[in-house]
């Protein structure tokens, strides 16, 4: 879940859409004094004052020719889409600075912290709970795509979750405790988070937060063979699915241009899947999650949900 990849016209529309309010909230919290934590559309007055002057400004001060990849794919002939390019990418800014430079001048920081807006007036509450994840090119990000197919993700609408891989999963669709359940993992350029986002009736959230944080903890310590086999052919055939037509091919191509500098090929990249075993879970596990900082974001009815002293506290187990 690439969230600061979408882009949204109306503010109101993101705002109406409250699993995108708690991702910009969480943001916020974690992210706080950074870049990363401002909204992605900024100030609702901003949206209503911006003028054209501004929209050409950002344009030239960020769509500049190093930073900029032109991906294709399809039928397509590789000399006249270059040609075409050479006519059509005259006007761009040769600014060298680079997403690397600006990502050295105002590096992101994570903040353990949290945001709580209790409201009422809804029936439901959500909240999300992450830790500071790894960036793209860091060498523990295909663990952590592993650790979050590992935790899954339910819907009471969709149902099945009580025959389901995912422990957390069958725990939710069991005891009937939340509406909807995801991990989630998000990669940047310096960072990430790493958690589970989650929608459940207020009279849940107790015991909801309490198998949420096992199953993340119990990542550091407690791994089965069968769990990460399952993870790791759920992962590679999610990465196939999202590359189902020559739209999203393209997309792929461009993204892993400018992260990695190249294309990785599907067997190199499964290749790194399947070195994933017990031991590099629980690895990653205790550099990520085990007695680490967490942020929170939650929304709605929330008394119920356990302070935040209360999660901290549930990142690691005490063994004897």
């Amino acid at each position: 879940m690439d969230y600061y990849g979408k882009e949204y016209v109306i503010k109101g529309n993101v705002e109406s859409q409250t699993e995108e309010v708690i991702f910009d909230h969480l943001h916020s919290t974690a992210f706080q004094y950074t870049p990363l934590g401002r909204t992605i559309l900024g100030p609702a007055d901003n949206i209503r004052t911006i003028t054209k002057g501004d929209l050409e400004k950002y344009i030239q001060t960020h769509y500049t020719a190093p930073r900029m990849v032109i991906a294709a794919s399809g039928a397509v002939k590789h000399e006249e889409v270059v040609e075409q390019v050479k006519k059509l990418f005259t006007k761009l800014s040769s600014d060298p600075t680079t997403g690397s430079q600006l990502v050295v001048n105002e590096p992101a920081a994570f903040t353990g912290s949290e945001v709580r807006i209790i409201n009422d007036d809804v029936p439901l509450a959500q909240f999300a709970v992450a830790f500071e994840g790894a960036s793209w090119t860091d060498p523990d990000s295909i663990a952590l795509m592993v650790m979050q197919a590992m935790l899954g993700s339910w819907s009471k609408n969709v149902g099945d979750g009580k025959h389901m891989g995912s422990d957390l999963a069958q725990k939710v669709a069991i005891n009937e405790i939340a509406e909807s359940m995801m991990a989630f993992n998000t990669n940047y350029k310096d960072t990430g988070l790493f958690g589970v986002y989650a929608v459940a009736k207020p009279d849940c959230l107790d015991d909801l937060a309490y198998a949420i944080m096992y199953e993340i903890t119990k990542l550091a310590h407690r791994v089965s063979e069968a769990d990460v086999i399952r993870a790791r052919n759920q992962l590679k055939s999610s990465l196939m699915l999202h590359i189902d037509g020559t739209s999203p091919v393209a997309e792929d191509i461009g993204r892993q241009r400018l992260t990695y500098g190249r294309r990785i090929p599907f067997a190199e990249l499964f290749a790194r899947i399947d070195a994933i075993d017990p031991s590099t879970v629980k690895r990653v596990a205790n550099r990520f999650i085990y007695d680490r900082d967490i942020a929170i974001a939650a929304m709605g009815p929330i008394q119920g949900l356990p302070d935040y002293n209360w999660f901290r506290r549930r990142t690691y187990w005490n063994r004897y």
